[in-house]
């Protein structure tokens, strides 16, 4: 009778294990550069002045059955800006805006991930820049995903927000059409 009863036991705890869903665990794919933080900002209200950041790494965890479980951690080496002008990219390393020698890495760490019915979703954390702390939320829309013909699994998001300049101490004033920067985020991570 009591062997029976152990391997019931045994037996329902097997089944539950197997059911329990586990999160995939992804590597931003930056050394295939199928990743990208970008940034745009009004130039004198005139134009746009595009820029990325080169150097950056990250991970997230998705679990599909629980979306809303998904986290997400990246770090930005911020003197890897590039805006394709090597004067104005000198001028934004500096004391007047990202001040890189003084901070040498930004980063974001999420607090919250909230999908929507429609595919979308909000991803809320933390942004690190310049020293400074802010809550941010991202608007996010899931790409796709799926194998890929190396034999790995990808799976790849893509997101878009705004910052204030001054929320971050950037003290340099470019204007009242340029106080806010809008990001662009095309992340694509491979399943560990």
């Amino acid at each position: 009778m009591k062997m029976s009863l152990r391997n019931t036991v045994l037996a329902v705890m097997l089944v539950g294990a197997t059911s329990v869903a586990w999160a995939d665990d992804y590597v931003i794919d930056t050394q295939g550069a199928h990743a990208f933080i970008q940034f745009k900002i009004a130039h004198l209200g005139y134009s746009w002045l595009l820029g990325r950041f080169n150097d950056f790494e990250g991970q997230f965890s998705y679990d599909e059955k629980n979306p809303d479980a998904s986290t997400v951690k990246v770090t930005i080496n911020t003197a890897s800006l590039d805006t394709n002008h090597a004067e104005r990219d000198k001028h934004l390393r500096s004391a007047d805006f990202f001040d890189v020698s003084k901070y040498p890495t930004a980063t974001f760490e999420s607090t919250g991930f909230k999908e929507n019915a429609d595919g979308t979703a909000v991803l809320s954390g933390n942004l690190t820049l310049r020293g400074v702390t802010k809550a941010i939320d991202i608007d996010v829309k899931h790409v796709g995903h799926g194998e890929d013909p190396w034999g790995g699994y990808r799976r790849g998001f893509e997101g878009k927000t705004k910052i204030a300049l001054k929320d971050f101490g950037i003290p340099y004033d470019l204007g009242p059409a340029a106080s806010e920067a809008e990001l662009f985020l095309s992340v694509e991570g491979i399943r560990k």
